[in-house]
């Protein structure tokens, strides 16, 4: 499970490096924005204590960064079928067409080219709608045949131009079958909702207590009327993908750090080889528990997040190496994972009598892919079988590197949406002098505790929520780390530096959840991805609970809506009773989760989660709009480049690119299989 958010302000620093080639001066900051289109701001990463690994650490990287980089294709095609003729026959005529590139009908398609590199597709990474390209549809036309791709225009232009084709990767409303209205590639057929749920119900055996994720690395299709299932292999769907990413996974493990990252780099070998989900299981059981491996990585069909049905997973790859001085808070914070877990306001019932194997880590991104790629989260806790969390544990990492990146581009920015979003120069004191403590903080609490505290009661399955397990359980982590963030706890052991940091991290919710995400939704849409649900949710929900007529004999309300000038804002009366708020639908969502409450997390999600107030809404976009500030971020990967001597690789050197199209073009060459 991945939180997917941006850190906001944190500490000043100016750090050298090497730059596309050429170095810059320890006077010379390293510049972090590189590209803005649309809604989207382009960055760079920087790779601290990189320097300071041995050989074999640079070479273990380099392969698995490899590997990494070769399940591209994989992710394109699974987000929609048409994504990788699309992405092709983009990259035919940004290298080929001859003609004038300065026009602004030329302009317009390079953005579109660069939002579809940066989505992994034909629809917006985030809001899920599908990015229609500003330049006619003549236009378009005469860049493919002038680029020798005629034949495919009439197949692929409606398909790029027109707005109800494919309208959405993920649709989440009620009037149409939630398979059939999406674009996503795990259902084909004309499959519905309910045949993929019978599918993999007779699959299930509840009174199995270690049950294979069925489905996740599978394309279900119906061929006659019979449904059948794809499976990701070697010699299966994907295979030429699955195949380089192997190749690359072996070169890696001649230079593991220990006999047991051999090992569980084998089970996924074989995993990919097969197929077989518990060759998967076998895998993650054996990842798990290193805890000691300096370089780590993710690699593999993961997160259910883009599957309407919540089964199917997305191709991903993460690089790290561990920050050793940074992990000292993560340790702090697992080594008292049973205190949290027996502190936890929830029903005793659905608390783990012993938290087992609960790491935690600070940790250096090298090198991003996939569904990590270009945007990327900023946590990730892993693995998501809820039974080998139990019996297992779990890893979490916060992820140093991007959230001082996401920072450091925000220090760059002309004008602060702080200050245009806080109400009060209390607020905004807050925000400026703890978000970047409270954030990180709020991330390690999510990831490392939140999403692995609790257990479900025997007999419910891991899929019993459906569609809104994701966005339950991204809520379910984030209430855990807002509900302990105000802890003394935390103060006795060092954590924070005094009882008022919390609420700059209360305020951030409210205020983002409520009010400030939504810039990142079109007009008239509705609120669609899990975390932005999550957010929208912990805050309305509290927000209604709050309000002094739902509270006999309060004075306030908890939380308070304030107009002046024209301009909303949302204040914070009394941040205990918020605390209280949070602890009680903490309790509730575990509730759901742990008896598999289906009809209760559906209403929780259909009252709270995707409707936005129109007024509100528009609103924050035009508030968005006079900043100039980008809704998103994401990255470009620095290249791990082989240092030769007498045709020998004696050492792995890190240059810094700083162009987004030419590593999307380069990619696009260098790692396409399918």
């Amino acid at each position: 499970m991945k939180l997917k958010t941006m850190a906001f302000l944190c500490s000043l620093g100016m750090i050298a490096a090497s730059c596309s080639g050429t170095t810059q001066t320890k006077e010379e900051p390293f510049k972090y924005v590189v590209d803005e289109f649309a809604d989207l701001q382009i960055l760079r990463y920087q790779i601290p204590g990189w320097d300071d690994l041995t050989f074999n650490q640079k070479a273990f990287i380099y392969h698995l960064s490899e590997a990494g980089k070769c399940g591209r294709d994989i992710l394109f095609d699974q987000n929609c079928k048409y994504n990788l003729q699309i992405r092709k026959s983009l990259e035919n005529i940004i290298n080929n067409y001859s003609g004038d590139k300065e026009c602004d009908e030329y302009k317009n398609f390079l953005v579109y080219a660069k939002r579809v590199f940066f989505s992994n597709g034909i629809h917006h990474h985030y809001a899920e709608d599908k990015i229609i390209p500003q330049c006619s549809q003549e236009y378009f036309k005469g860049l493919m045949e002038a680029t020798g791709q005629g034949d495919a225009c009439a197949e692929l232009l409606p398909v790029i131009f027109d707005a109800e084709l494919y309208a959405q990767r993920k649709y989440t409303g009620k009037d149409k079958d939630l398979l059939q209205a999406s674009a996503v590639n795990f259902y084909c057929g004309n499959i519905t909702k309910d045949e993929a749920n019978a599918f993999y119900q007779k699959m299930e055996n509840p009174k199995d207590t270690t049950p294979v994720s069925y489905g996740l690395n599978s394309k279900l299709v119906k061929e006659n009327g019979v449904i059948k299932e794809l499976v990701y292999k070697a010699d299966g769907l994907y295979g030429n993908s699955i195949r380089e990413i192997i190749k690359h996974l072996k070169n890696a493990s001649e230079f593991a750090e220990n006999d047991v990252q051999k090992d569980y780099i084998a089970k996924l070998v074989k995993y990919y080889e097969t197929g077989c989900l518990k060759t998967w299981d076998e895998y993650n059981i054996a990842w798990v528990q290193d805890t000691l491996s300096q370089v780590d990585f993710v690699n593999g069909f993961i997160e259910d997040y883009n599957d309407p049905l919540g089964r199917k997973a997305t191709w991903e790859s993460v690089v790290n190496f561990k920050d050793m001085k940074a992990s000292e808070r993560t340790e702090t914070i697992s080594e008292n994972a049973q205190w949290f877990e027996d502190n936890s306001p929830i029903d005793n019932r659905f608390k783990k009598e012993t938290v087992k194997g609960v790491s935690a880590k600070v940790i250096t991104v090298a090198s991003l892919g996939g569904d990590c790629f270009p945007y990327t989260a900023i946590g990730i806790n892993l693995p998501n079988a809820n039974w080998i969390r139990k019996d297992y544990g779990s890893k979490s990492v916060t992820i140093a590197n991007i959230t001082d990146a996401y920072n450091k581009a925000a220090e760059e920015a002309p004008k602060s949406a702080t200050d245009e979003f806080y109400w009060s120069d209390t607020d905004k004191a807050l925000i400026k002098k703890y978000k970047g403590i409270t954030g990180d903080l709020h991330t390690d609490l999510h990831e490392c505790l939140g999403h692995g505290s609790g257990q479900l009661l025997p007999g419910v399955s891991s899929n019993a929520l459906g569609e809104y397990n994701s966005a339950l359980e991204e809520a379910r982590a984030d209430l855990f780390a807002l509900y302990y963030l105000a802890d003394e706890k935390l103060v006795e052991l060092g954590i924070v530096p005094d009882a008022e940091a919390y609420k700059a991290e209360y305020l951030g919710q409210i205020v983002n959840g409520l009010f400030t995400q939504f810039n990142r939704v079109e007009l008239g849409k509705t609120n669609t991805e899990a975390h932005m649900q999550d957010r929208k949710l912990i805050a309305d929900w509290c927000y209604e609970k709050g309000l002094k007529e739902n509270n006999p004999g309060a004075e306030k309300d908890v939380i308070e809506k304030i107009v002046r000038d024209g301009k909303t804002y949302f204040v914070i009366n009394d941040y205990v009773a918020l605390r209280g708020l949070f602890g009680r639908l903490l309790a509730e969502i575990q509730r759901i989760k742990s008896e598999g409450d289906y009809a209760a997390g559906k209403e929780l999600i259909e009252t709270y989660a995707i409707n936005i107030d129109p007024q509100l809404h528009k609103e924050v976009r035009e508030r968005y709009a006079s900043l100039q500030l980008k809704s998103y971020k994401g990255f470009i990967n620095p290249d791990i480049v082989p240092v030769e001597e007498n045709g020998k690789v004696v050492d792995y050197k890190v240059v810094y690119n700083s162009d987004f199209l030419k590593q999307m073009l380069e990619y696009g060459a260098k790692y396409s299989f399918e």
